[in-house]
């Protein structure tokens, strides 16, 4: 998978994008209640992250969405605070580095959007993924943040966009 890019979503992406991320969520066994996976607006991802301070790209190779992520206000908090959300991949894009760009392009338009703090959730066996996370300095946190909705996401973390 050498031709890949970076770029934000667009209206056209919205059917792939939900697709992928229910495929993810079949082949990881993640939970479907109280995730990503029951938010009402899967199938409408451009819509949602049109909205101010919010963005969502996707990774597209070959004319194919392989993975995406995005930041948006997180809901019920002071207005310092973002989640990183959504943040899946196709099997064949793990592991080659495009996660981490994917996280450097959102937490830098993070910080554009003057968000200071940056939270996420996650679940306990997505190793690969928290150690991602670490590694850009999000660190774990001992209980939720905001109204997620994603009550069977036991994992949360938090970075500061300052340092």
């Amino acid at each position: 998978m050498d031709n890949w890019v970076i770029r934000k979503i667009q209206k056209v992406d919205n059917q792939a994008v939900a697709q992928l991320i229910r495929a993810v969520f079949d082949e990881l066994n993640i939970p479907k209640v109280g995730t990503a996976y029951e938010d009402p607006y899967l199938d409408l991802m451009f819509e949602e992250y049109s909205k101010p301070r919010s963005v969502y790209y996707v990774v597209e190779s070959e004319g194919h969405i392989v993975g995406g992520a995005g930041v948006a206000p997180l809901a019920n908090e002071a207005e310092i605070y973002c989640e990183l959300q959504k943040m899946y991949f196709l099997p064949e894009t793990r592991g080659k580095g495009i996660g981490s760009q994917m996280m450097e392009q959102c937490l830098q338009s993070a910080r554009e959007f003057g968000f200071e703090k940056c939270y996420l959730e996650t679940m306990p066996f997505m190793l690969d993924a928290q150690k991602l996370y670490r590694k850009v300095g999000f660190e774990n946190i001992c209980s939720p943040m905001g109204s997620t909705g994603h009550t069977s996401c036991p994992v949360w973390m938090l970075k500061d966009l300052t340092l």
